[in-house]
């Protein structure tokens, strides 16, 4: 399986290496966290940054079935 991460002119970056990962989720971030959330009945923390959101958006894609690919 190839990792996107190594594909030549992909932006996507671990968001542990995100100049601005610390700064709080932007609405959007928010938003779909709390739908994702509520689908897998796991409470919205709203206190979240930008990579820790991140990070739990693809945690809760995984567990929904709404990511890219089948869930783990």
């Amino acid at each position: 399986m190839t990792d996107n991460n190594d594909l030549p002119g992909n932006p996507e970056k671990d968001p542990d290496d995100w100049a601005t990962g610390d700064e709080k989720m932007t609405g959007p971030q928010a938003s779909y966290l709390r739908t994702l959330s509520q689908e897998a009945g796991v409470e919205f923390d709203e206190n979240l940054t930008k990579a820790d959101a991140s990070k739990a958006i693809d945690d809760l894609q995984a567990k929904t079935g709404r990511g890219d690919g089948p869930a783990d």
